[in-house]
């Protein structure tokens, strides 16, 4: 059981108390009001927790002195309920915890979603597909928002890279553990003898970055328009439209050519530079907070491998959690909650376990 300092507590119901105070006033501009009121909600959840935890340990102390009555019948209804409230004020006491921990500022964001095909050539760029078809059912699911900003697809189907925008509720908070190597274990269609073939494709889910989170200086691009190519004469554009960003610091290239219009290749471009721009600064702060060490669940890092999808058995193995779901189709059905579920849930007991620490 975590152990929170009362006045840790006590300082946060304090100054919940007087925002509480400063919005019922009426009289706030509108700016500060936003302010305020992002702040209340921040602190409520863990007002309320609180005071969940201390009434239920006021509860505990009524009823250890009730099982000392004389009266069997009390003393056994006492000791049957304080049973259940130590079962409840673990719950409660662990719902605090969570409260407490630091939040990632950036899992209400958009999250930018990168999938590439990697080893296994045509067969690579079918799973690439098979994964983004996943994303998006369960973004359905969700009532997510998915925008396509490039693709480049496979003559034999599939992508050898899609970018999309993902939009909603909580995306990164829920998408952030998707970013590794992914590995498929399946007989391809091409393969006369029936032998199993192992391809890989790299999935990245970034945050997505607003205009406030980086500052880009007109000097520091160096921006190239040329004719656009693709597979099949009618995408083939006649006109100087697609763009190549390079962003002269970092050496990061972007390149865009999915519009027709010059305009929105740039933007769209200038929209996938930014979020990656804002992701190298988000792992250099995390490295100098963290000492260069993360946690597994949480690392993020796109050359890790983090999961296997194997047809033959109809599995699916995360193997940062050692997890293992017999529900291959439904998964790439976009029913991922359960796998999801596990390495947030993970997540949250490792980080519980550093602030034991």
């Amino acid at each position: 059981m975590t152990r929170i300092p009362a006045d840790r507590i006590a300082a946060i119901e304090a100054r919940r108390d007087e925002l509480q105070a400063l919005m019922a006033t009426g009289d706030l501009p509108s700016d500060r009001f936003v302010a305020v009121s992002k702040e209340y909600a921040e602190l409520e959840p863990v007002a309320q927790a609180a005071g969940e935890v201390r009434r239920l340990r006021a509860e505990a102390v009524a009823l250890q002195h009730m099982t000392h009555d004389a009266d069997d019948e009390l003393r056994h209804m006492a000791e049957h309920e304080l049973i259940e409230n130590r079962t409840a004020l673990e719950v409660a006491d662990r719902r605090l915890a969570l409260a407490l921990l630091p939040k990632d500022a950036a899992d209400e964001r958009a999250g930018m979603l990168e999938i590439r095909a990697g080893t296994g050539g045509d067969e690579a760029a079918l799973f690439a597909g098979d994964l983004f078809r996943m994303y998006q059912r369960y973004a359905d699911k969700m009532g997510w928002k998915v925008e396509l900003i490039s693709a480049s697809p496979s003559e034999a189907g599939g992508y050898k890279e899609v970018i999309a925008s993902i939009a909603g509720q909580g995306v990164f908070a829920r998408m952030k553990f998707e970013s590794g190597v992914h590995r498929v274990q399946r007989v391809p269609v091409t393969e006369a003898g029936g032998r199993i073939h192992t391809s890989a494709a790299t999935v990245a889910v970034l945050p997505e970055a607003q205009d406030v989170d980086v500052q880009i200086d007109d000097k520091d691009l160096r921006i190239d328009v040329y004719r656009a190519s693709g597979s099949g004469g009618q995408h083939v554009n006649t006109t100087d439209s697609a763009v190549r960003i390079t962003h002269i610091p970092t050496g990061l290239i972007v390149t865009q050519q999915d519009e027709k219009s010059q305009h929105k290749n740039k933007a769209k471009a200038m929209q996938v530079l930014r979020t990656r721009l804002f992701e190298k600064e988000r792992e250099r702060l995390d490295a100098e907070r963290s000492g260069a060490r993360k946690s597994m669940v949480g690392s993020g890092d796109r050359s890790e491998r983090i999961r296997t999808y194997n047809f033959p058995q109809g599995r699916v193995t995360d193997h940062r959690i050692n997890l293992t779901l017999h529900r291959l189709p439904e998964i790439l059905e976009g029913e991922m909650d359960e796998l999801l579920g596990a390495l947030i849930a993970q997540d949250e007991a490792d980080r519980l376990a550093q602030l034991d620490g």
